[in-house]
């Protein structure tokens, strides 16, 4: 045998009987495991049948509404001292410490005929966008006053973005039994000091409401 006829029987037994390199000699045809039974769809609606009489877990939402827990985090609650007055002071921390940017509060002054709060300034403005805001908490975290806390309400969803902007009179908590609407005057004798000592438990009796001015107005440009 010639060196030609040597190599051409080496590259033969290297391809294959096909001659075609790569190839092997397994038909394309599938194997039984692979073909479609006619089982198959008799084998789904089972599992659909058998998930029919299965225990439902869908709740009956919102006619029946799954309690929360005591620390969830829903809608905030701008809250006040035991005589009225509001224990936002305006400094706008919670603004600051919003990932969201969902916050914008806007501070004045406190004046002797129309107070809000114990200390030298309140929250004349006080907004937040359930648009953006993620229910984080750190805002909470970052109040010095306790003045903004989380509520258990989830039910926040609205057709109007621009109603998902709450303002500080949807925000701000009710008055309870011994309290008196602001502005009016801080307790006689005491100081910002003595409110957050917990020694102011309701309004001196005879406190009247003062005159309410537009301040969220005055405060803009």
């Amino acid at each position: 045998m010639s060196s030609d006829q040597s190599d051409q029987s080496d590259r033969t037994s290297l391809t294959g009987r096909g001659g075609r390199t790569g190839r092997t000699d397994r038909t394309d045809r599938p194997e039984r495991a692979d073909r479609p039974s006619v089982l198959g769809p008799a084998a789904g609606f089972g599992v659909t049948f058998k998930a029919m009489f299965k225990k439902r877990l869908t709740e009956q939402y919102p006619e029946q509404k799954k309690p929360t827990a005591p620390r969830f985090h829903g809608r905030h609650q701008l809250n006040r001292h035991p005589d009225g007055l509001e224990k936002c002071v305006g400094c706008e921390l919670c603004a600051w410490a919003c990932p969201a940017d969902a916050i914008y509060v806007e501070g004045a002054d406190n004046r002797d005929d129309e107070r809000y709060s114990p200390g030298e300034r309140y929250g004349a403005v006080y907004q937040i966008n359930y648009a953006r805001c993620i229910l984080c908490g750190l805002c909470i975290e970052a109040c010095p006053t306790r003045a903004l806390t989380m509520t258990n309400e989830y039910e926040l969803a609205d057709s109007s973005r621009r109603d998902l902007i709450f303002t500080k009179e949807q925000l701000l908590v009710g008055l309870s039994e011994g309290m008196v609407d602001t502005p009016h005057a801080i307790f006689p004798g005491a100081d910002e000091g003595a409110y957050y000592r917990g020694e102011i438990t309701a309004a001196e009796p005879g406190t009247v409401q003062q005159e309410r001015t537009d301040r969220e107005k005055e405060a803009r440009p």
